[in-house]
């Protein structure tokens, strides 16, 4: 039976990190940035659900507000010309 590989605390990643110089730090940042543009679908799609959760949580709060979606158009159309 394999052993399953226990994953590092964030928090304890973090604070290394952060004792790295600041060119170590710049590097380090670009790749983690870098590694967000090679998400899996599976990952996606688990990121947009919680997103989405997320939003509505904050929507039946009344913390946001809903948006007609021919005003959402209107807008975008605006930007993009």
């Amino acid at each position: 039976m394999a052993l399953e590989a226990q994953m590092p605390d964030p928090a304890e990643i973090f604070e290394k990190a952060l004792r790295l110089d600041i060119d170590n730090r710049a590097a380090l940042a670009q790749r983690l940035l870098a590694s967000l543009d090679e998400l899996s679908e599976e990952e996606t799609e688990r990121l947009w659900v919680q997103e989405t959760q997320s939003r509505l949580v904050e929507y039946r709060a009344g913390r946001a507000k809903a948006i007609p979606a021919d005003e959402v158009v209107k807008k975008a159309e605006k930007l993009f010309r």
